[in-house]
């Protein structure tokens, strides 16, 4: 017979916590409205991340949700995890597989398009950041080596002074992919420390993951949406953008 896994004490306050993030509950699946600082994952285990909140939904067994995608820990909004094994492969393949649509909304500014919508093509190249992460990606010349296939389309929602609301959908899903792209656009997210002008712009990273459409375990259609934070929005009516 299989050993339970251990279950890790949870604080009443951080189940409260994990739960007023739920968006979505069923059986096989979760969705949550992640605020943005909060890391999905992190190395060893160590420190309060997404993945370790999920042990407030184990089983008596040990079993608990299993991640089937990622965002950055300076980005907000839908997350989707797996309540069971088999749901956790149907639900990879289709990130894998970028059967998933996953538009996001992103506060930018500086030299904006002059059309309203379009797709950014520009291959990446993963290199050492000097801005304080760990790794970054620069566009790539073709036939680059290391260089990765990516695209963005994006569509301008809002414009203001400068500043836009951006709607972009990752076709691909390279590191850092929509934050790369609208830089070499011209038009960097605000609060970008690494592709922008930092807290010169935004105290933090204006990148919210708005939506997710995937097809659930079951089969239906299951569309998945998130506010953005306070502010979020309250940045986006300074630059009077509508949102």
């Amino acid at each position: 017979m299989a050993r339970n896994t251990p279950i890790p004490n949870i604080s009443d306050e951080d189940r409260a916590y994990v739960h007023s993030l739920l968006i979505h509950e069923d059986a096989d699946v979760l969705a949550f409205n992640k605020p943005p600082g909060l890391a999905v994952q992190i190395a060893g285990g160590r420190g309060k991340s997404l993945d370790f909140l999920l042990w407030a939904f184990a089983k008596s067994n040990g079993k608990r949700p299993r991640l089937v995608h990622r965002i950055d820990s300076g980005t907000s909004g839908v997350l989707v995890v797996a309540r069971t094994k088999p749901a956790a492969a149907h639900l990879s393949a289709q990130f894998s597989g970028r059967h998933a649509r996953k538009p996001y909304l992103a506060l930018v500014s500086g030299q904006l398009p002059t059309t309203d919508e379009g797709a950014c093509t520009e291959a990446l190249l993963k290199v050492p950041s000097d801005c304080g992460g760990r790794e970054k990606m620069i566009p790539a010349s073709p036939g680059q080596k290391g260089a990765l296939s990516a695209e963005t389309q994006w569509r301008i929602l809002s414009r203001g002074e400068g500043a836009a609301l951006v709607e972009a959908r990752p076709v691909t899903g390279r590191m850092h992919q929509i934050r790369a792209h609208m830089a070499a656009l011209g038009c960097p997210i605000l609060g970008d420390r690494i592709y922008g002008s930092g807290k010169l712009s935004a105290d933090r990273l204006m990148l919210h993951a708005a939506r997710l459409d995937i097809t659930h375990p079951d089969g239906s259609a299951l569309s998945l949406e998130a506010r953005p934070p306070a502010d979020f929005v309250h940045k986006a009516e300074e630059a009077a953008l509508s949102i």
